[in-house]
């Protein structure tokens, strides 16, 4: 989250890490519509990877 936060926003802003994981549900249900809704994965400890069908 913090290198997604850091990427998204820079280190300058402060902003809740809760924000990364609105965004990421946000993206699935957008992606869900269009029948991609396993292409983000959450991996445990990591963050969240992009497996396209």
């Amino acid at each position: 989250r913090a290198q997604l936060l850091d990427l998204a926003w820079g280190r300058t802003t402060y902003i809740e890490e809760r924000t990364v994981d609105v965004h990421i549900l946000r993206l699935r249900k957008a992606l869900a519509a269009h029948g991609l809704d396993q292409a983000i994965e959450t991996v445990r400890g990591v963050g969240y990877r992009f497996a396209p069908p």
